[in-house]
């Protein structure tokens, strides 16, 4: 199940999150589930709103099947400690750490080059970008 961000477009869209020029940050959220997912894919949705309203979110790129893979992307390290301090996003984690994952690592890092590669029929465009 995908659940990403492309502009306005909502959750279960299959595209990549639309970044600015670097640097930027992302935060990577790997997961591994317990057998219990009930509420799990709505407060999931509900936490993806919320991020969207934050100030410095930017997008975010999201990948399960055994191991669950959430990538947000955010303009600053601030912005990324405001949304870990938001008061809805603390009982989501609690909860989470309560029912719904066995395990999870949380890795901050700071983009400074971005590559992109896009097939377009028959031809393809690469955009590599270096800083």
């Amino acid at each position: 199940m995908f659940r990403l961000r492309l502009g306005r477009l909502g959750l279960g869209q299959r595209c990549y999150a639309q970044t600015p020029k670097p640097p930027y940050w992302a935060v990577i959220f790997t997961s591994e589930r317990t057998a219990n997912s009930k509420g799990y894919d709505a407060m999931s949705q509900r936490m993806v709103q919320l991020a969207e309203q934050q100030p410095g979110f930017l997008g975010v790129e999201s990948a399960r099947e055994t191991l669950g893979i959430t990538v947000s992307y955010w303009a600053s390290e601030e912005a990324i400690v405001a949304w870990k301090a938001n008061a809805s996003h603390v009982i989501a984690q609690e909860k989470g750490k309560r029912d719904w994952y066995k395990s999870y690592s949380t890795r901050i890092c700071r983009v400074e080059r971005d590559y992109r590669f896009q097939k377009h029929g028959e031809e393809h465009e690469e955009t590599k970008i270096e800083y």
